[in-house]
């Protein structure tokens, strides 16, 4: 099969696909923008070298939001994206994906960092880490800043559909590295999954009904120098660890699809040689047979997001 061939054939392959995914009925012929969908999964937003790029449905070619950037969220109601930038100084903005503005929603001084926004489900308020140590709730309204949990170090936040919970990496001074779940009604931080030694266990978020964390994780094939990691979940309460994922892959950033239906994630195809995260892989929501959303024009990515259409 010639590279054109196969590039050709993972093209249609994908344009089926999303076409199942983001609601859009009758595979190719049912091309359209994000805002002519019908259903609530819109495009995917993918944060990398390249900026912020937007994937709709129907497409592989990126369209580019924003030049600069990290770790971009698509707000639940699908109006807006949260961005970190960080020149002359970390700001958090806020593009508004129907009318195009860009506007400052924080800003610090130069040499403090921002991390990871999420979305609280009702969209009002971004939760995201400050210095690596302190997880805020700002509101999208006013820019107040709430200080949610400090002292500890923090990153990539997750918030719960109902609302209730913030699951992060953690870092405990005795037993290394963790998953928790901040109950916001306590404020307690509440230890979920403990990593083994030489594990790596990221990237987590919540199942659309709030039970379990879906997360990456090298735990099964630790033996493996690349390439070696799966997708797996854990209980809220910290019991039933479950691999989801039937082979070893580079595979990192799983985000849920509005409705709930999907899962997707960061990865790589067994065909690239090289772990650049340049491609989407997608699963039904019983992580059976996945299919590819190819890109060359978004390797190097870091963060994966499930916007809704608006």
């Amino acid at each position: 099969m010639t590279t054109m061939n196969r590039r050709t054939l993972l093209r249609a392959a994908a344009l089926t696909g999303a076409a199942t995914a983001t609601g859009l009925a009758g595979g190719l012929a049912a091309v359209a923008p994000a805002s002519a969908a019908t259903g609530v999964n819109g495009p995917w937003i993918v944060t990398g070298s390249a900026g912020v790029l937007q994937i709709n449905p129907g497409r592989t070619t990126p369209q580019v939001l924003l030049p600069p950037g990290a770790d971009a969220a698509a707000s639940p109601d699908g109006r807006y994206i949260a961005v970190p930038d960080y020149e002359g100084g970390p700001v958090l903005l806020l593009l508004d994906r129907v009318t195009g503005q860009v506007r400052t929603l924080i800003s610090d001084a130069p040499g403090n960092r921002y991390g990871w926004p999420t979305w609280s489900p009702d969209s009002t308020e971004i939760a995201l880490v400050v210095n690596g140590s302190t997880l805020v709730a700002v509101d999208v309204a006013t820019g107040g800043r709430r200080v949610l949990v400090e002292g500890h170090s923090m990153a990539r936040p997750n918030w719960s559909r109902d609302g209730s919970m913030i699951v992060m990496e953690w870092v405990s001074r005795s037993n290394g590295g963790q998953l928790r779940v901040l109950e916001l009604a306590t404020g307690k931080a509440r230890l979920v999954y403990q990593r083994v030694p030489g594990e790596f266990a990221d990237h987590a978020v919540f199942t659309p009904d709030s039970q379990r964390i879906v997360f990456s994780t090298n735990r099964w094939y630790m033996d493996q120098e690349r390439h070696n990691l799966s997708l797996a979940s854990v209980r809220i309460g910290g019991t039933g660890l479950k691999l989801l994922t039937d082979e070893p892959r580079f595979i990192i950033s799983p985000v849920f699809s509005p409705d709930g239906r999907y899962c997707a994630a960061l990865s790589v195809p067994d065909s690239n040689p090289d772990a650049d995260g340049g491609n989407i892989i997608v699963f039904t929501s019983g992580f059976g047979e996945p299919w590819w959303i190819p890109g060359d024009e978004y390797d190097d990515s870091m963060r994966l997001d499930w916007a809704p259409a608006v």
